[in-house]
């Protein structure tokens, strides 16, 4: 009984712990940590969006995250590495975080809804689906699923190629849920086959700061923190039509 206690309480400090990692470096693009036990301590590797972040200045935000997890959380001798995520639209915890940083901003819940869609679907994914549940609109929960994509729900491939994600925000109406599931293109499997569409010519443009020619696609602003891209994603959200919005053009 002991040992089944044991491991009931790993996996419950595991989760304060992911939870704790969530909030405190929410700027950083915190998707997940892989924790393992080794003879001298233990390794946690966190992977962020923007590993600048996590470091600090000089080390500083390294040491005190080592020291947190020390005191707090109780693991020996900790020794944190950070890794960068490649694309931050396929972490199916990084689109959820981003969500619902949206929705705390009191965008439309179908609106961040459909955006996050279509950034996961541009980011290369074979297939995504997104759920949203909660108070939505009234006194009544009410929940709706919005799918792009080739997304395998069953079986070895679904276990094989699909991750997801599960993130939970407050708002004025009350507790919204939301769950993001994503196909990965990466671990492609031939029974699954998409239409690629040709590429459109990219037009050049003069970059003002250095003079030299690059395409019109790149010249976005880069944000430096989480923050940052969410507010530069509420303003290019303006821009997305609804289905609402979409019904009454045709009325």
């Amino acid at each position: 009984m002991s040992a089944v206690k044991n491991v009931i309480k790993d996996n419950y400090n595991m989760m304060l712990l992911r939870d704790y990692l969530r909030e405190a470096i929410k700027d950083a693009g915190f998707s997940h940590a892989e924790i393992s036990k080794t003879p001298v301590g233990t390794r946690v590797a966190l992977h962020v969006t923007r590993p600048g972040i996590v470091i600090g200045r000089k080390g500083s935000g390294i040491r005190s995250l080592t020291e947190k997890l020390a005191t707090d959380f109780g693991l020996k001798n900790p020794q944190i590495s950070v890794v960068e995520i490649d694309k931050p639209e396929l972490a199916p915890s990084v689109m959820c975080n981003r969500m619902a940083s949206h929705l705390e901003r009191g965008t439309a819940f179908r609106r961040a809804t459909m955006w996050t869609l279509k950034q996961i679907m541009e980011g290369g994914a074979m297939g995504v689906q997104i759920t949203i549940s909660g108070k939505l609109r009234g006194d009544r929960s009410a929940f709706e699923k919005h799918t792009a994509g080739i997304l395998p729900r069953a079986g070895h491939h679904a276990e094989v190629i699909v991750d997801e994600d599960i993130a939970h925000v407050k708002t004025a109406m009350g507790l919204i849920g939301i769950r993001i599931r994503i196909a990965r293109n990466e671990k492609f499997v031939p029974e699954f086959e998409m239409r690629i569409e040709k590429s459109k010519k990219l037009t050049q443009i003069k970059d003002k700061d250095t003079g030299k020619m690059r395409d019109e696609t790149a010249a976005e602003t880069k944000a430096r923190t989480e923050s940052e891209q969410i507010a530069i994603e509420e303003e290019r959200m303006k821009e997305l039509e609804t289905m609402e919005e979409e019904e009454a053009r045709f009325k």
